[in-house]
C-alpha cells in the first residue's frame, strides 16, 4: 500500500488495506503492453481511471499484473448477517481508479476491458495534495464516506419510515460534524466525521 500522504509513492501489494493500493507507477513483469519497453527514467504522470460499472477491484488488479500500480481508495462497510459480523472493502469513489505511470503506457490500460475512460489530470501537484489528503484520512480511525450530495437547502424525499413519501429542503445536518476532502477533478469529495471540539478555523 503506498504511503498515506503519498499517494503512488513506493510500496505496492495487493487490495489489502484501507488506502487501497499505490505504488511507482511501474514495476517488473506483468502482461504485455502496459509496463513494457518503459525507461527507468520516465516521467510517471497521474491519470482517472473512469471504469466500467464494478469494475474498480478488477482494473487495479489488471494493472498490476500490467506493470502500473494503482491507488484504489478503499473504506471499511460492516453488515450484520443472521448474528455474524461481516467487513468489506468498497471502493470510496465508485467508478474511479488512479494510476500514475508514463504516457506509454497509456494505451495498454486502455485496452482493458475494465476501462470506459482515462482522464489527463491537468493540474498534477494539487491533483496529488488532495488524493494523499484522502488516504492519509483513510489510513485513521475516523469514519470516512463518499461525501453525500444532500445538503442544507436541497429539496428532497423521505424514502422510509411513517412520514414516507413526503418532500421538503434540508434546513440543517446534526450530529457529528462532518469535513469534507475534495477531488476537485473528479468533483467528488470524502466526508470525514469527528468531533467538532477538534477543528479550528482557518
Amino acid at each position: 500500500m503506498g504511503g498515506a500522504g503519498r499517494p503512488g509513492g513506493t510500496g505496492g501489494g495487493g487490495l489489502a488495506g484501507r488506502a487501497g493500493v499505490g505504488g511507482d507507477g511501474v514495476v517488473p513483469g506483468g502482461e504485455v503492453g502496459v509496463g513494457a519497453g518503459v525507461g527507468a527514467g520516465a516521467e510517471l504522470v497521474w491519470y482517472v481511471a473512469h471504469t466500467r460499472p464494478r469494475c474498480e477491484k478488477k482494473l487495479a488488479e489488471y494493472c498490476q499484473r500490467a506493470g502500473v500500480v494503482p491507488t484504489l481508495p478503499l473504506y471499511r462497510s460492516i453488515k450484520k448477517y443472521r448474528g455474524k459480523t461481516v467487513v468489506f472493502e468498497k471502493p470510496l469513489f465508485p467508478g474511479y481508479v488512479f494510476l500514475r505511470m508514463p504516457a506509454v503506457a497509456r494505451q495498454g490500460v486502455m485496452q482493458s476491458d475494465y476501462v470506459a475512460n482515462l482522464l489527463d489530470v491537468p493540474i498534477q501537484d494539487e491533483f496529488e495534495a488532495q488524493l494523499g489528503a484522502i488516504l492519509q484520512a483513510l489510513e485513521t480511525e475516523y469514519e470516512v464516506r463518499l461525501s453525500p450530495t444532500i445538503q442544507p437547502g436541497c429539496r428532497v424525499k423521505i424514502r422510509t419510515g411513517p412520514l414516507r413519501g413526503l418532500e421538503g429542503y434540508v434546513e440543517e445536518r446534526r450530529g457529528m460534524v462532518e469535513v469534507h476532502l475534495r477531488l476537485a477533478f473528479i468533483g467528488q469529495a470524502a466526508a470525514v466525521r469527528m468531533d467538532a471540539d477538534m477543528l479550528e478555523l482557518v
